[in-house]
């Protein structure tokens, strides 16, 4: 078997100085964890030809599955990008934040993304977040630092702002899914195509059945007349393309260049 042929539970030097800089970064596109793993391999062991990412990802995971940490992968909502991020399994999101955050950031943080799930269209804007601030556990925050304290969460890779509203950034839905199904099971939506959770997305008109826009995308592919996978009605919303990472290396096209695959109208 080919499965067999893998250096389960067995790490090198190459393994160990990836998963430093993975941590030190946290979250990273699917290009640039390749290109990580280049360039472990040109410092410790330049002689060895490079292991396919797959299996090196997953013996990494084979000796960190006993510290309940794993590195996952996922796409981002918006444009389905490949993304990699190092996750703990043993504690929430929520208390792995507390090292770096305040109780009443960590409350703002809780507000920000009860008003996220909340929404239809999976964005909350800094005016309905900073408009809680008053309601906040511990020490008394004024605006001018929850502004402060969301960007700094947008730094950190917890949420993306977009024209002055904010989302979950895709490291904190890899992180945080399972709890957010638990703390909010009446307003989380679930994409009918992959069941995984859905922030933002399209939806159905009919039969109400929501979509990421990457599985859109990929279902719509090569259908003229895209109709609901549920009910079978016109499907009216505008289909994005499938993410295509050499096409993008060829056209040389830089992230802040690219269009917006936002939705304009709610789930």
């Amino acid at each position: 078997m080919q499965g067999s042929s893998r250096r389960t539970g067995t790490m090198t030097d190459v393994h160990r100085r990836f998963l430093q800089l993975l941590m030190t970064h946290g979250v990273l596109e699917e290009w640039e964890v390749k290109r990580l793993q280049k360039h472990c391999y040109k410092v410790h062991d330049c002689n060895a030809p490079v292991e396919k990412l797959e299996d090196f990802i997953h013996n990494i995971n084979s000796v960190l599955e006993s510290l309940y940490i794993e590195i996952k992968k996922g796409v981002t909502e918006d444009d389905g990008r490949p993304i990699y991020a190092l996750v703990n399994l043993a504690t929430t999101a929520i208390s792995k934040m507390a090292s770096d955050f305040a109780e009443n950031e960590l409350d703002l943080f809780r507000k920000a993304l009860e008003l996220i799930i909340d929404s239809e269209t999976g964005f909350a804007s800094s005016t309905n977040i900073l408009n809680v601030v008053d309601q906040l556990k511990g020490k008394k925050m004024r605006k001018k630092e929850a502004e402060q304290v969301l960007q700094k969460f947008a730094q950190n890779k917890w949420l993306i702002e977009k024209e002055g509203e904010f989302t979950l950034h895709t490291r904190a839905i890899l992180e945080m899914e399972q709890h957010i199904r638990e703390t909010y099971p009446d307003a989380v939506k679930i994409c009918n195509i992959c069941h995984g959770l859905l922030i933002q997305g399209q939806s159905c008109e009919t039969c109400g059945i929501r979509m990421h826009l990457p599985c859109v995308a990929k279902y719509f592919q090569s259908n003229s007349e895209p109709r609901c996978p549920n009910c079978n009605d016109y499907w009216p919303h505008e289909i994005p393309e499938v993410f295509d990472p050499e096409k993008e290396r060829g056209a040389g096209l830089s992230k802040p260049s690219r269009k917006s695959l936002r939705p304009r109208q709610p789930l």
